[in-house]
């Protein structure tokens, strides 16, 4: 059960850390919706683009350092590895010390502990072995896939927890409607990932918007972090 006895709870959670993070948060922070925004703390100011499988460009420029703790003072910062590697393919040492090196700079940084994780990288990004050296070799509490479950169920695996859907994927406003008018007994929890760069790809900010609009402002629904979603 979420707080004040709620069954139903909303968070969001973007990764990479990029310069348009700024105009996201303007509209999280409009609607009163809470995120989780996971770094590379050794990539700071890196200037960068990005161009989709359709042919579209976005800037990926990574946030300057100095602007971090301000820019997420109303959500919460967690880790993507120092510097954005897959982590399937590194031996334990540099699992290691990719995760728990940013952890602690984003902790000195922000000035609380940072507890949370997003993997980094895409496609098979994660898996078992690579879980349990995060699990026993750092402070990490959770770290989130890009594996969509369409689902709002429980998950007892914190360490491999999948996202309900990715947030630009055509079928998310189906999805957040579905959440929204389910009638529950158990606590629910829908998820939504993704990077706020795509949004430059094809304009689709007023879609976000939308989506934003949409989930907002429900009595029955517990906003929070991933961390405070998690009881962490």
């Amino acid at each position: 059960m979420y707080p004040n006895g709620k069954l139903k709870a909303i968070t969001l959670s973007f990764d990479d850390g990029v310069t348009q993070d700024a105009r996201l948060i303007e509209l999280l922070d409009r609607y009163g919706l809470k995120c989780t925004f996971n770094l590379n703390s050794a990539i700071f100011g890196k200037p960068g683009r990005l161009t989709n499988s359709r042919g579209e460009s976005a800037d990926h420029n990574k946030v300057d350092p100095a602007s971090v703790a301000s820019l997420y003072k109303n959500h919460e910062v967690a880790v993507h590895t120092l510097t954005h590697p897959n982590l399937t393919t590194l031996p334990d040492e540099e699992i290691i010390r990719q995760v728990e090196e940013d952890r602690k700079n984003l902790t000195a940084i922000c000035g609380y502990e940072v507890i949370g994780m997003a993997y980094p990288c895409g496609g098979v990004n994660n898996n078992d072995h690579v879980a349990k050296v995060i699990k026993e070799n750092t402070g990490v509490k959770y770290s989130r896939t890009i594996t969509s479950t369409y689902s709002w169920e429980q998950q007892e695996n914190l360490y491999r927890f999948n996202p309900t859907i990715h947030v630009i994927d055509s079928r998310t406003e189906e999805i957040c409607r579905a959440f929204l008018e389910a009638e529950v007994d158990s606590p629910k929890l829908l998820y939504l990932w993704g990077h706020s760069y795509e949004f430059d790809f094809d304009d689709s900010w007023d879609r976000f918007e939308s989506i934003c609009k949409l989930i907002s402002g429900h009595e029955d629904i517990f906003y929070g972090t991933n961390k405070e979603v998690f009881g962490l």
